[in-house]
């Protein structure tokens, strides 16, 4: 689809977000399509001396973005899927889910380079309440210690012996060229990754239909499939970004979808960690369009086992 209509792409102004947004403008020149990149600022980015829900929640690092689209500054934003609340802003959809890296989070030692060996006591850079409870319950021993700023800057404090060791998303560490660090990768069943973790999301205006067009040359069926079960499961039981609620959708060897849900709740007083688990399958073909009612089905399973419950106690903790 070779065309001389440039196509003006925002992206946040980390380097990690830069560059995910070349890796996605490079895919978009391999089609003939003519590509530039707009730096826009979020409040995500500008407030990193306080915790993300002390800053406003869901949409921190995406609103701005939104904005510009909607103004017609650019024509496209590419979005960390993760970052991005899974009620659809109006006028804007996303046009492009390309394919994912690895969805899950990994450990970055210093000393020790899985979780079984850090001594009791260690100080566990993280901000995530959905990291910070899995934490709890496999060592309840250690300590999560705030931890926000670039992925090279969560390095440095680590390499300075601010921290033990940090849990950062595995995307993140391959697409900067860090992969090296990754000391233990954490997957489920132990350990449940973010809705969505590791995908992508190029989001334009609904009504643009060229770069609608345009932006579907990337798209990836089984990755759109996957991320559409996982945030229509965390749509369903009602939960933010910020949320402690993992899910990983994958494509069987047959064809067929599946999705499991995680659900968790933490009580600091006593120091116990409660956890709720789900999973369920949609039948081989149409997966695409079986992944709403996929995500929709394992939170009911969810809900059956008392997630509402839960996640009403977690977010009357977090605020």
């Amino acid at each position: 689809m070779t065309t001389s209509v440039p196509l003006r792409i925002g992206t946040r102004a980390s380097l990690l977000a830069r560059t995910q947004t070349g890796w996605v403008a490079e895919r978009l020149r391999a089609h003939g399509i003519e590509v530039s990149i707009e730096v826009i600022g979020t409040r995500g980015d500008e407030r990193r001396d306080v915790p993300i829900a002390a800053i406003g929640g869901d949409g921190v690092f995406v609103r701005e973005l939104e904005q510009a689209l909607l103004d017609g500054r650019i024509e496209a934003a590419v979005h960390s899927l993760k970052d991005m609340p899974t009620a659809e802003t109006a006028g804007l959809t996303l046009a492009g889910i390309p394919v994912r890296a690895t969805p899950f989070d990994a450990l970055v030692g210093r000393t020790a380079g899985r979780l079984e060996d850090l001594p009791a006591g260690a100080r566990i850079g993280t901000s995530s309440i959905r990291r910070v409870v899995q934490l709890k319950a496999v060592r309840p021993d250690v300590e999560a210690v705030p931890l926000r700023g670039n992925v090279d800057t969560r390095l440095r404090k680590l390499d300075s012996g601010e921290y033990d060791a940090l849990i950062l998303a595995a995307a993140g560490l391959e697409r900067l060229g860090f992969e090296q660090r990754i000391t233990q990768l954490l997957e489920p069943p132990m350990f449940w990754p973010a809705v969505a973790q590791g995908a992508l999301a190029v989001q334009v205006r609904a009504a643009d239909a060229l770069t609608i067009a345009r932006v579907a040359i990337i798209d990836d069926v089984a990755t759109h499939a996957a991320a559409l079960a996982e945030r229509s499961m965390l749509g369903a039981l009602a939960g933010g970004c910020l949320a402690p609620i993992g899910g990983w959708a994958r494509l069987g060897d047959h064809g067929d979808l599946t999705l499991g849900g995680c659900v968790l709740d933490f009580d600091a007083t006593s120091g116990a960690v409660s956890r709720i688990i789900a999973e369920e399958s949609a039948p081989r073909g149409a997966v695409r369009t079986e992944a709403e009612a996929l995500g929709a089905a394992v939170a009911q399973r969810l809900i059956a086992q008392g997630a509402d419950a839960m996640l009403a106690r977690m977010r009357t903790r977090i605020a």
